[in-house]
């Protein structure tokens, strides 16, 4: 190796060391524009075909992501800061009280958790539960604006990632010693993936919380609010939905509405857990899936624990970072078998 090529990687890592302790605290924020940016290749594709001009295409791209996606969620910051401000401590202890109290009797054959259910209702702490509720409302407020403050970073690197998407991308192959055809496999694999998986995501996610939303006006609550919301916490597997429709059960239960609760829990577990969830979803992403380029088979269960690792890892935002960096790591080990099998590695 000469010195040249020594002392310019030595510069290159000194100077690569320096600009990402530079750019941070923005790091995140420009890898999930970037990931958005994959995913909605196609649709900045097709308004680049119709208006043939650069700059209006990427905008209407990003208005478009802006509405679907991070329109719902302003909507939720601001009504829920409007409900913490004139909401009542009061409610909730009332209704864990009466829950405390209610005489729950099961069948016959679940009989033997009666006493655990009792025993697990007598040591619920009010207090606590009351302090906790509020110190997540609280939390959810006060990190509002750090949150709003990176929706808005993302949209504006979003908006330069369609702008410029092709130059960066026709600049990082001209980097990498791969042939071009190589490290397009990568990056077709990792664009279907996140393609498939972020429409099918929105479309069962509006589907969905369409669906509680209905519910909700029809007894009276705040059903875009709670369709929202819905929406957002089907996007947790197996628990999400229980989440939203569990303590809207447990207050009407509370407000002596028990066929009301009933009707709740029934509809949200039979027809969004059940029939919207089990046999709808899949044909979404099978119909979603037709539109990819290469058609991509995606593992359920790979997903659910992609996303699972993602929110654990990196919060709301691991629903995206998850699922995208397991379908790069796939896409790699897919590329490493094609080298080794061209005796290139």
């Amino acid at each position: 190796m000469s010195s040249n090529k020594v002392f310019f990687g030595a510069i290159f890592l000194v100077v690569l060391y320096w600009i990402l302790k530079l750019y941070q605290p923005f790091l995140l924020t420009l890898t999930i524009a970037a990931l958005l940016s994959v995913a909605t290749y196609s649709i900045n594709l097709k308004f680049s075909q119709l208006i043939k001009n650069r700059v209006v295409s990427a905008f209407l791209s990003t208005l478009l992501l802006s509405i679907l996606f991070f329109g719902p969620i302003v909507y939720i910051i601001t009504s829920i800061g409007a409900t913490v401000n004139s909401f009542d401590p009061k409610v909730i202890d009332e209704t864990i009280k009466y829950i405390s109290s209610y005489n729950i009797k099961l069948p016959d054959t679940l009989s033997f958790l009666n006493p655990k259910i009792d025993e697990y209702l007598k040591d619920l702490d009010l207090a606590s539960l009351t302090q906790n509720t509020l110190s997540y409302a609280a939390f959810i407020g006060k990190n509002s604006a750090n949150f709003l403050k990176d929706m808005f970073l993302i949209i504006i690197f979003f908006f330069f990632s369609n702008l410029y998407g092709k130059e960066m991308v026709q600049y990082a192959k001209n980097l990498t010693p791969l042939d071009n055809k190589e490290i397009d496999i990568v990056f077709e694999e990792v664009a279907n993936v996140m393609s498939v998986l972020f429409y099918s995501i929105l479309v069962t996610a509006i589907f969905e919380g369409a669906l509680f939303a209905i519910l909700g006006m029809f007894f009276g609550y705040d059903g875009l609010l709670l369709g929202i919301l819905y929406g957002f916490a089907s996007l947790i597997p197996i628990v999400g939905g229980a989440l939203m429709w569990m303590p809207i059960s447990a207050y009407e239960l509370a407000n002596g509405n028990t066929m009301n609760a009933i009707i709740i829990a029934s509809y949200s577990i039979i027809v969004i857990s059940i029939i919207a969830d089990t046999f709808i979803k899949p044909l979404i992403i099978k119909y979603i899936n037709t539109f990819a380029k290469v058609p991509t088979k995606i593992s359920e269960l790979l997903i659910f624990f992609a996303i699972i690792a993602g929110l654990s890892t990196f919060g709301f935002w691991g629903m995206i970072l998850g699922p995208a960096i397991t379908a790069l790591f796939i896409s790699i080990l897919k590329l490493y078998e094609l080298l080794k099998n061209r005796d290139q590695i």
